[in-house]
């Protein structure tokens, strides 16, 4: 018998059944192929797939180059059963990536739940447990596993899944070839790939270099990925040595108010929105036979990454101020107290620049008949360094009924981080130009008095885990699967600016330990019918970001500032599924269902500060549901498939969170709309921009060996906004616009590819082949400009008994990219 990884192909062929499976084609003669899985992000012993107690899917390098796909992160939006992308950033290489709920963002602050690995080496970075997608080399990328379920061998933050990635080597991937693409928005990308040699030494080398313009206003990107690795024998161990370093320049604009995109599909609320990462990456690898039964594997790793990031926003406080130009008898006035340098034309002009060394959003006379001014402009920048390492070993074995692993890993990490915030004004093609008196990155109040923004973060973290794992043949049929693993983590915060802990300080030091536990059995009396169930639980410890802005009496608002950090508890996950699976002939399918309830989850609550709030322990939630696949292959040059998956994610617990863009919030209840104010989340409402249902279709046609024509379908229903939790948002065309949620969509994409020698291959592409219009996600926000796109704050009248001015509030949406062309070509030489 031969075993191999082979992907789990999404598949299905009717709404009502699908998921993610694999076809395996068998020459005469042959022994049946079987497909294995690691059961830790270390390779070692790898278990036959029917025998792993979950839904897992995989997928290699051929599917990727199959699918055209942009990168890993684009293969999984499109290819696998139960994810879905939110892209907040609006970036291609910066999106969320939703599985069963649980969410891998590049964005600090966003609640994550998956843990993903690149050859053993854990990609979540200390800061946050943020993933940057655009670290990963999608051209280095040999084998992908989507494990689900809080499976404690994958360590923290596995609460709903882990994806483990393995990297090519020479052996592997022998050969060398260079491609090179161009296509719509000015896109354009070569790479090359190299690699050889002997088990004694081998090679393996990878790079790329991609631009484009993008589709939306001012949102260009640029990448540079380089992958090598060195392989070979030192005595019987099998060792390699791999570097992986990257130069990212990427632009996202985020959402867009959904008037703005009804009018402009391409348009952008405030610019720029710029991240730069620097990453370098090192991993010396050790697979040593101890005896025909016994393995150890092992790794060693040190990761350095350099995030800065440059964004033009408006400045909240000034949408409650009129923007005018003053008149004769005001400017006379002003004139006379020291203001100079006022616009000469264009009464109530927005937009109109104000001079340079004064950025006057706001020019009023106050109660006293003292003028005072406010910026409407802000511009945020943080700078984080992370360095970690660390280290694992891990001895598998086999000995009778029993398959087992056992290991130890150790994971350390500095952190510096640092944020300021400075004024500047909004011009008219909605960029931010930053103050120069101000340059230092301090802020003034009303009365031009410094108030500090900044924040100088410094974090240690040290994380030490245990874990085990035995499957046992009860029968040749069944397989009884126990694992577990116990997690030690610190987090030591020093706060730069504010030392010696207390309110305000983000001095704080902080345990958290824990024993994951998971048992798990598997039933399969032949391939064409399996059953499996199992119960597993996860655990995620706060991150320094959390902890840093976990006190009531100091809110924040994130990530643009921190606060105290009073202590937070890990998050809890219990995972329970079971379902049925099987392979008869060409046809492979299954069903399955799930449940994973959070215990003490964190979420970001509204204080009453405006706009303001902390992270806390909130109760529960619970994301359960039902996945349905089905692939075949009904002649031999077709196969066809898909995935369906029916997700209620909801909130368990009652809670208050800012609700100031929300129609039904406190204030507006209280007779005074556009005011902030806050909404209450009741037990059974949708956590927002989690579809309930998606449906992923694929074909896959070779009419000959010189030809493939492919075509997929990713169908999403519609989600609740961020800021309508409660669901009760609801549009009055004055206060509040738009609809509160994102509507469902379907996209195809038409890929084919033509290789009329065996050195030369030409591919193309069209994505979202019938140009539509559909968005990702969805959030609620302030809109202070109007229908001609300028900026008018506090155009409303203030209501009676008001204490402030109301807003216009809106629904943001994450538009999706129009119909776009690719074509390329791929040479090999060898």
């Amino acid at each position: 018998m031969r075993a191999r990884f082979i992907p789990i192909k999404p598949i299905a062929a009717a709404a009502l059944l699908c998921c993610a499976a694999v076809h395996a084609q068998q020459a005469p003669a042959q022994l049946p192929t079987v497909e294995v899985v690691n059961l830790s992000p270390l390779p070692g012993l790898g278990v036959p797939k029917d025998q792993v107690p979950a839904n897992v899917q995989t997928a290699t390098a051929v599917d990727l180059e199959r699918r055209q796909a942009l990168d890993l992160s684009d293969y999984l939006g499109r290819a696998l059963g139960s994810v879905n992308i939110n892209a907040m950033q609006n970036n291609p290489f910066q999106p969320d990536i939703n599985f069963r709920g649980f969410t891998a963002s590049p964005l600090l602050g966003t609640p994550q739940g998956l843990s993903v690995y690149l050859d053993g080496v854990r990609m979540n970075q200390p800061f946050g447990d943020v993933v940057s997608w655009d670290l990963i080399p999608k051209s280095a990328i040999a084998k992908v596993a989507l494990m689900p379920g809080s499976n404690p061998l994958f360590g923290l933050n596995t609460l709903g899944g882990a994806l483990a990635v393995q990297t090519k080597d020479g052996l592997t991937d022998p050969g060398s070839s260079v491609q090179i693409l161009g296509g719509s928005h000015s896109r354009a990308a070569a790479e090359f790939e190299s690699g050889g040699g002997t088990a004694a030494f081998n090679w393996f080398v990878t790079g790329n270099r991609f631009h484009e313009r993008g589709w939306r206003v001012d949102s260009p990107s640029d990448m540079s990925q380089i992958f090598g690795k060195l392989g070979g024998k030192i005595g019987t161990a099998d060792v390699s040595l791999s570097l992986a370093a990257a130069s990212n320049d990427l632009t996202g604009n985020g959402t867009q108010e959904q008037g703005a995109l009804a009018r402009d599909w391409s348009s952008v609320f405030t610019i720029p929105d710029n991240t730069k990462n620097r990453s370098q990456m090192l991993n010396l690898q050790v697979s040593q036979p101890l005896s025909q039964t016994l393995t150890l594997t092992g790794n060693a790793y040190y990761r350095r990454i350099h995030t800065n990031t440059f964004n033009g926003d408006l400045n909240d406080d000034a949408a409650g101020e009129s923007l005018y130009q003053p008149n004769a008898g005001e400017r006379a006035a002003l004139t006379a107290a020291g203001y100079t340098g006022f616009p000469t034309s264009g009464e109530n002009a927005a937009n109109t620049p104000f001079p340079k060394w004064r950025c006057i959003a706001a020019v009023l006379l106050g109660d006293d008949g003292e003028p005072y001014e406010k910026c409407n402009g802000l511009i945020n920048r943080t700078e984080t360094n992370q360095r970690n390492y660390g280290f694992a070993l891990q001895v598998s074995a086999k000995a009778d009924a029993h398959l087992l692993l056992a290991g130890v890993a150790y994971d350390a990490s500095r952190i510096r981080f640092n944020q300021s915030a400075q004024f500047g004004y909004l011009n008219p093609d909605r960029s931010i130009t930053p103050l120069d008196s101000y340059a230092d990155g301090s802020l003034v109040d009303d009365d031009d008095q410094p108030v500090d923004s900044r924040v100088d973060l410094s974090s240690r973290s040290h994380t030490t885990s245990v874990y085990a794992s035995d499957t046992i043949t009860l029968n040749p049929q069944t397989h009884l699967t126990l694992s577990g693993r116990y997690n030690r983590n610190t987090v030591h915060n020093r706060d730069g600016l504010n030392p010696g802990g207390g309110t305000g300080s983000l001095d704080g030091d902080h345990t958290f330990s824990h024993f994951n536990p998971a048992i798990g059995i598997t039933f399969a009396p032949s391939p064409a019918f399996g059953a499996y169930a199992g119960v597993n639980q996860g655990s995620r410890a706060p991150s320094a970001i959390e902890l840093g802005c976990a006190d009531p009496a100091s809110p924040c608002k994130l990530p643009n500032s921190f606060a105290g950090d009073p202590p937070l508890k890990q998050v809890i996950t219990t995972t329970v599924e079971a379902g049925l699976r099987g392979t008869a002939g060409g046809l492979a399918w299954n069903v399955g269902v799930f449940r994973s309830d959070n215990k003490d989850d964190l979420l970001f609550v509204s204080d009453n500060a405006a706009g303001f709030g902390y992270f806390r322990n909130f109760g529960k939630t619970r994301r359960q549901g039902l996945e349905l696949g089905l692939s075949a292959k009904p002649v031999e040059s077709l196969t066809v498939g898909g995935n369906f998956t029916l997700l209620d994610a909801t909130y368990r617990s009652p809670e208050t969170v800012d609700g100031s863009s929300n129609s039904s919030n406190d204030a507006a209840q209280d007779g005074f709309p556009g005011q902030e104010g806050t909404i209450e989340i009741r037990p059974g409402d949708r956590i927002p921009n989690l579809p309930r249902r998606q449906l992923k279709l694929y074909a896959d046609w070779t009419p000959g060996a010189q030809w493939h024509l492919g075509i997929d379908m990713t169908a999403m229903s519609g989600a609740n906004a961020r800021g309508n939790e409660n669901g009760q948002y609801q549009a009055d065309g004055t206060y509040y616009t738009g609809s509160g949620r994102s509507a469902g969509y379907a996209l195809f994409n038409l890929d084919a590819d033509w290789q009329p020698t065996p050195k030369v291959k030409l591919f193309a592409q069209i994505s979202n082949l019938f140009d539509r219009k559909y968005s990702t996600g969805a959030q609620l926000g302030g809109n202070p400009f109007n229908a001609a796109g300028n900026y008018v704050a506090r155009p409303l009248p203030r209501p009676a008994g008001a204490d402030e001015f109301p807003a216009i509030n809106g629904t943001f949406l994450a538009p999706g990219a129009p119909r776009a062309f690719l074509i390329g070509l791929r040479y090999s030489f060898d």
